[in-house]
């Protein structure tokens, strides 16, 4: 059921941390949906300590609900956690591919994580790797660690989102053109393609999916 993350995770927690992490992104574990440790434990072929520490982290990130009486669940995505992450995204985001671009960062990974856009099964991972790969070179550490902090529910939000319509092929052309932008050391033309591209994604979000959720 799980995809073996991309490299080999430090430890048998990490590991299971990230094959559930690609799982609840790549949607084969879809929102609501009870985590079960025997069941995940069985899956993995590892014992339940490791998943009960990995759904404490994903917990922790926002990826995960948990309940004393329910246990845990994938978290579902509702109107307003869309727009809380949304509109810190909108703030932070598009200054630091601006500053990015300033510093001359290198875009090399954004440009790969664009190849991965034809594998569907991780189209959310590489929008994921090429968002970060597009601030990671802003050159402050703190304003990075934000917005990694972001990424989980950004993840997520935008797995709804494509559940509910799919627009990936606009945003990847979006992308494009940031990169360009980019790339071309236009730093204020990547700051605003990126500000409408959040901006576009999050204003159809917001007011597809639903008020509050229960």
């Amino acid at each position: 059921m799980y995809d073996r993350p991309a490299a080999p995770p430090a430890s048998r927690t990490d590991f299971v941390l990230e094959s559930i992490k690609e799982a609840i992104l790549n949607g084969k574990l879809k929102p609501g949906q009870a985590l079960v440790e025997t069941d995940l434990a069985a899956s993995l072929h590892v014992s339940k300590t490791p998943v009960r520490e990995a759904l404490k982290t994903l917990a922790g990130s926002g990826l995960v609900l948990m309940s004393p009486y329910r246990g845990a669940s994938v978290r579902t995505v509702d109107a307003a956690l869309a727009a809380s992450v949304y509109d810190v995204r909108l703030l932070l985001e598009p200054e630091a591919v601006r500053r990015a671009v300033r510093r001359g960062a290198d875009f090399g990974e954004a440009a790969r994580a664009l190849e991965d856009v034809d594998d569907l099964a991780r189209r959310s991972l590489a929008n994921r790797r090429f968002h970060r790969a597009l601030y990671a070179g802003c050159g402050n550490p703190l304003l990075v660690e934000v917005l990694d902090g972001l990424r989980d529910q950004a993840a997520l939000i935008t797995v709804a989102g494509w559940g509910l319509r799919a627009t990936w092929d606009d945003e990847a052309a979006e992308h494009r053109a940031i990169l360009a932008a980019a790339a071309g050391g236009r730093a204020d033309l990547a700051f605003e393609l990126l500000r409408s591209h959040i901006r576009t994604f999050a204003d159809r979000v917001t007011e597809e999916l639903p008020d509050v959720v229960r």
